[in-house]
């Protein structure tokens, strides 16, 4: 049976921390962890490898950084000593500043290399005294073992950190599936068509396809058919040469010229017009391209495509409306991207993640996001998907006056839903199910009540205990009118 060296010996970089993040939380049991590792470059610990309730959440432009004004947080604190450390509570320790989710448990033990400490390996959990001594023993057996690895991913992360693609893993058993035929899909040559609605994440994906191929040192070429007017499409995708129409008084070369060897992705491909995919076709067979108005024999280029449409192709293409030999070359592989709605229990995870990119764009101090303002995001609807909810994140953030992101902050389409229409008066008489909403109604916000107050206040620790998730334990505050979070205290 290999060891554990040999399996890091066979690890690349990107695969190291991984590898080490899933031993440390199997050693701990805990659902949060993370390794940060010395930036030289930058003066901070930065997030090399973060997992939050089981997703992989990438951080890499979040660097921590000694600050003079508050405390430094436990990451920092177990760098600078390089000695292992233990919160029971956060609430009570003078070293604690929360980086992502406010946490009331942590074990931390500094990475070292040469005796030096280079980095820091985190566990943490929400609940209170959730580690013991025993737990800082097996993190720093790990860390031991993996100390030179993780030097070899920490000089290689700090030349390559810009341009990695910035895709959540893990959010939702389907997201799974996504993530699986990527990583099958990205070593190869073929023609991937990503399908979802609007605000998906379908150039997210396309990017991830082509950073994981062997294409990524080469060029990533994007062109949005939607954007393009028809007569300019053929120019825009083959180039031109002088003289093939008004205005031309220049050859130029197209986007699939510029793509050579690397990769094209064309968004909106249901609105690439019928004329154009026959050429369109021509080229992805036989990788032969001829510009607008040229008698020359055709170039060749080596392009991968990687297309995106939020339009039913089967359907366009029983109707007329699509070619079914271009669907079928360039559909070789597809990936049905989920709408945000079927997995609401990563909404928490990813509004931090876009408010902690928001923090850095816009040089904020948001560091938290509230109860109420939590509640809301979980209870809409999110039509615009995650791009909305990205685009949401960063009005908060912008609008914000303070360290907390409130529910005020919000878009008024989030924080202020439109009421459902009451509905007309009828005769009938109530449903077996309306009756018996009226008579549980009671007994239950009863129940609730009581249990807030017995945990405090959190609405994670009561869904815990009354045995349910988090969002339909918002869900139930909404709907019996009970305060929660801030209004609580």
């Amino acid at each position: 049976m290999p060891s554990l060296n040999d399996d890091l010996h066979a690890a690349s970089a990107a695969d190291l921390e991984r590898r080490i993040m899933d031993l440390a939380l199997a050693r701990t049991g805990a659902r949060h962890g993370a390794i940060f590792l010395w930036d030289p470059k930058r003066r901070g610990l930065a997030i090399g490898f973060h997992v939050v309730e089981g997703m992989v959440v990438p951080m890499p432009e979040t660097v921590l950084e000694e600050r003079s004004e508050r405390p430094n947080g436990v990451a920092m604190h177990v760098f600078r000593t390089n000695r292992s450390y233990r919160v029971d509570d956060s609430r009570d320790d003078p070293h604690y500043a929360p980086y992502f989710l406010d946490v009331r448990s942590i074990a931390a033990v500094p990475i070292s290399y040469q005796r030096r400490a280079i980095g820091v390996l985190s566990v943490s959990a929400r609940e209170p005294r959730a580690f013991e001594e025993h737990h800082l023993l097996e993190l720093e057996a790990l860390a031991a073992s993996a100390a030179k690895f993780l030097r070899r991913a920490q000089l290689y992360w700090a030349s390559q950190r810009a341009g990695r693609p910035l895709l959540v893993k893990g959010m939702s058993p389907e997201w799974l599936e996504v993530e699986r035929r990527i990583e099958r899909v990205a070593s190869t040559d073929s023609p991937v068509l990503v399908c979802g609605e609007s605000g998906t994440g379908k150039e997210l994906v396309a990017n991830a396809i082509h950073f994981n191929s062997a294409r990524v040192a080469q060029p990533f070429v994007t062109v949005n058919c939607a954007a393009i007017p028809e007569t300019m499409l053929e120019s825009i995708l083959f180039g031109h040469v002088r003289g093939a129409f008004t205005g031309a008084t220049v050859d130029k070369i197209g986007e699939l010229q510029k793509a050579d060897h690397g990769t094209l992705f064309l968004d909106e491909l249901g609105e690439m017009p019928m004329s154009m995919q026959p050429k369109l076709l021509r080229a992805v067979e036989y990788g032969e391209v001829q510009p607008l108005g040229s008698n020359r024999a055709p170039a060749h280029v080596d392009v991968r495509i990687v297309a995106a449409t939020n339009r039913d192709l089967p359907a366009m293409v029983r109707e007329g409306q699509f070619r079914d030999d271009l669907y079928y070359r360039l559909g070789v592989m597809t990936l049905e991207l989920p709408p945000l709605r079927t997995y609401r229990a990563a909404i928490e995870v990813l509004a931090h993640v876009f408010r902690e990119r928001a923090v850095e764009r816009h040089r904020k101090d948001v560091r938290r996001i509230s109860s109420s303002a939590l509640a809301a995001l979980l209870s809409y609807e999110w039509p615009g998907n995650v791009r909305e909810l990205k685009n949401a994140i960063e009005h908060a953030v912008i609008l914000a006056d303070g360290d907390v992101l409130d529910v005020e902050h919000l878009p008024r389409s989030i924080a202020e839903p439109v009421p459902a229409a009451a509905p007309k008066p009828r005769a009938k008489r109530q449903t077996l199910a309306q009756l018996r909403d009226e008579w549980v109604a009671p007994f239950e916000a009863r129940y609730l009540t009581g249990l807030l107050a017995e945990v405090g206040g959190s609405v994670r620790r009561a869904a815990s205990e009354a045995g349910v998730d988090a969002v339909t334990m918002y869900r139930l505050l909404k709907k019996r009118k009970i305060r929660f979070g801030r209004a609580l205290r």
